[in-house]
């Protein structure tokens, strides 16, 4: 049973095969008339409704569970009004206006100036010495801080050490060198620290770009269907506990799942991703013996696995951010629309400096689905122009208490009408965690 939970958390990270074709999903949820209680509201603070009951949507009743009727009214946000009250509730600067159906991805594109495009090798491993430089004083801090400072140090290296990913993301994109055997060298160097084989991660990614926010083919995180929600009370603890405390480092659960597996990969791609194997086990067989001989086991926890924790925690936390919201949607192949998916699917969210500066502006992220092309040294200047071609259509954020707890408490079950239906809705009794995280989560912006 304990194998079962969790193949079935690993498996809640990527496509879900089981997940069935669904009509046309709203694009954004109803806001309240001023003065009223929102839904949002009551599903961040943890106020239910009792004494009445609402329809669970699933195929088979689950008979333990009791639903809450916290009344969430049909999607819309037609108006200017409205998308700022979402805002406000969602912890978001900006919600977008929906971007009409005739705009095409190629459309964007070609708004955007031809230098952002541009690789640029002094810029590229300007990058490199900022990683190097900062995992090294990471390292630095870690083997000077007294036990009390080693969380400061951990955080600093764990965000470092992204900027590694970021580079080897950069990479992947063919936006590094104009050297392809340099890109694939520097991008495998890259993932050796973190222990991720790069070619699987990038055949994976490339899907995630060509099928962002599609249901079942979209590579990175999906919402949960709701028959897999439905199979069985202890899978469903499992699954609420998964998507409620421990997301932020859910990422682990799609590394070991999707990156791994050569059944996952077609026959074309099988042998590159034997040589990037290769090489994370050898990285493993001689890189995790060299740390323990010279600092012992305590010190590989403290020099390798708690950065390395670090970096799931932003790994984690800006895939969440970067595509998931109670207005953003996920669509089935047959409704899904490119230009709405990379534009409107995908959110701009500002981080503290150094933070965009060690992870290389990872965050300016609608460019970056725009044209996976741009260089990390160019999204800003690209980010500009959508800005000033495109930006009413655009979700823009800074990170903030109220962004993480309405996706951690209210982004969960998928639901063609609402986008999503949070856990306590489905299974009050058994919500315990999303319960805890309301109370225990702050919810403000500033």
């Amino acid at each position: 049973m304990a194998s079962r939970i969790a193949d079935s958390l690993i498996a809640f990270t990527g496509p879900q095969q089981c997940l069935p074709r669904v009509p046309k999903i709203a694009a954004s949820a109803r806001v309240s008339p001023p003065g009223s209680v929102r839904p949002i509201d009551l599903l961040l603070k943890g106020s239910t409704l009792r004494g009445r009951r609402c329809v669970v949507p699933m195929k088979r009743r689950i008979g333990c569970i009791k639903a809450v009727a916290v009344p969430v009214a049909p999607p819309s946000a037609d108006s200017a009004e409205d998308r700022e009250q979402l805002a406000e509730s969602y912890g978001f600067r900006q919600i977008g206006e929906d971007l009409p159906d005739n705009v095409t991805l190629k459309d964007i594109m070609d708004t955007l100036p031809k230098e952002v495009f541009e690789i640029d090798d002094v810029k590229a491993w300007k990058s490199v010495l900022i990683s190097v430089t900062s995992y090294t004083l990471g390292l630095f801090m870690i083997a000077k801080s007294p036990w009390y400072l080693l969380p400061l140090a951990w955080a600093w290296t764990g965000t470092a050490i992204t900027g590694f990913f970021v580079i080897g993301h950069d990479c992947a994109h063919k936006s590094f060198s104009k050297n392809k055997l340099v890109e694939d060298i520097v991008g495998t160097l890259a993932f050796l620290p973190l222990v991720y084989p790069y070619e699987p991660w990038r055949f994976k990614h490339d899907r995630h770009h060509a099928k962002t926010n599609m249901l079942v083919h979209d590579t990175a995180w999906q919402p949960v269907p709701p028959e897999e929600f439905d199979s069985s009370p202890t899978l469903r603890k499992a699954i609420i506990f998964g998507y409620g405390p421990i997301r932020p480092w859910l990422s682990i659960a799609h590394w070991v799942n999707w990156h791994f597996n050569l059944k996952k990969f077609r026959a074309s791609e099988v042998n590159r991703v034997k040589i990037s194997l290769a090489c994370v086990f050898a990285f493993m067989a001689v890189g995790w013996p060299l740390i323990i001989y010279k600092v012992g086991l305590l010190g590989w926890v403290k020099f390798w696995l708690m950065p390395w924790l670090g970096y799931h925690f932003w790994m984690s936390t800006f895939t969440m951010v970067h595509h998931t919201a109670p207005h953003i949607p996920f669509k089935p192949a047959d409704e899904w629309n490119a230009a709405q998916a990379q534009l409107n699917g995908t959110v701009h969210c500002d981080y503290p400096s150094w933070i965009e500066v060690l992870c290389h502006d990872i965050n300016v992220h609608i460019p970056h689905h725009i044209s996976p092309r741009i260089p990390s040294y160019n999204l800003r200047a690209a980010h500009d122009s959508i800005q000033e071609n495109w930006g009413k259509y655009t979700n823009m954020a800074t990170w903030n208490w109220r962004l993480m707890k309405t996706i951690m408490t209210v982004c969960h079950v998928y639901d063609k009408e609402e986008n999503y239906i949070p856990f306590d809705r489905l299974a009050p009794e058994e919500s315990q965690p999303i319960t805890f995280l309301k109370k225990a989560m702050p919810n403000y912006t500033a």
